[in-house]
This record gives C-alpha cells, sequence and structure tokens, in this order.
C-alpha cells in the first residue's frame, strides 16, 4: 500500500492490493482522515460505504492494482474507488429477504441469493454516487458522502 497524501488539507489517495485484507487498512486510513478533519462522527457510514465499494473492486480485479480517494468539498466528501475491471457495478433490485434456514447455507460455493445488496446501501448512505470509466480500462466508483 502507498500513501501519496494524507492531512487536514483534505485528501487521502492510497493504492492498495486489491484483496480482502485491504478493506481493514483503507478504512483505518479513512478514520484517520476523518479525525484530521474533525468528522469522526460520519466514520459509520463512511465506513460501510467504503467497504461496499471496495468489496466490489477486489471481487471484479482481484489481486490486482485498487486506488482509493477520499477527499472533503464544499458539497461533502467524496470517496472514489478505482479498479482495472471493464465490468460496471449492477444494483439489485431491494425486494422480500427469505430468513427461513437453508440446509445448504455451509456447502462451499452456495449463493443463498442475499447476496448484491452493497449499492442499494451506498445509495442509502450516500447523497449521489456514480461510476466514471477510465481509458485504457477501469472505472471510478464513487460517493458523495454529507459531512
Amino acid at each position: 500500500m502507498t500513501a501519496d497524501v494524507m492531512g487536514a488539507a483534505g485528501l487521502l489517495d492510497e493504492t492498495v492490493l486489491a484483496a480482502p485484507a485491504a478493506v481493514g487498512v483503507v478504512r483505518a486510513s479513512l478514520r484517520a482522515q476523518l479525525a484530521c478533519w474533525g468528522l469522526s462522527c460520519r466514520a459509520g457510514d463512511v465506513d460501510l460505504i467504503a467497504g461496499e465499494l471496495l468489496a466490489n473492486a477486489a471481487r471484479y480485479a482481484p489481486y490486482r492494482e485498487m486506488r482509493v480517494t477520499f477527499s472533503l468539498g464544499p458539497d461533502g466528501m467524496r470517496l472514489s474507488v478505482w479498479d482495472s475491471s471493464d465490468a460496471l457495478p449492477v444494483v439489485k433490485p431491494l425486494g422480500p429477504v427469505d430468513v427461513s434456514a437453508d440446509a445448504a447455507a455451509l456447502d462451499a460455493g452456495h449463493d443463498d441469493g442475499t447476496g448484491g445488496w452493497g449499492l442499494p446501501i451506498v445509495e442509502a448512505l450516500s447523497l449521489r454516487c456514480g461510476v466514471e470509466r477510465t481509458r485504457p480500462r477501469g472505472k471510478w466508483v464513487w460517493a458523495l458522502i454529507a459531512c
């Protein structure tokens, strides 16, 4: 992991390996940046949003480079995650969840159909969110979060 800039002035810019351990490392950096800005009270929402964006990036570009930027502006805090995959995020429509016992729940590779709801969480916790393709490949997925 490399941290290019971090401080009270307003920008966190990190490049990490898209691996499961990266989520915790980046969340710690984000919490430190929030503390510098005096916005530690927003850590819960930022943690959830970051977790979802980072998990998606790691899923579609596993063990490749992932970049995270976090900035403070007049409209709020912008959290952006870049990965090299051209696959765009897909928002799963919200609907009823089956919470009954699932005998296959512990079987390797079992899909219980309850995954893929991360983007609705991001939408609910952010002021705005979106995706911007990059050239020659990849995309930024971002969320604007209220201060």
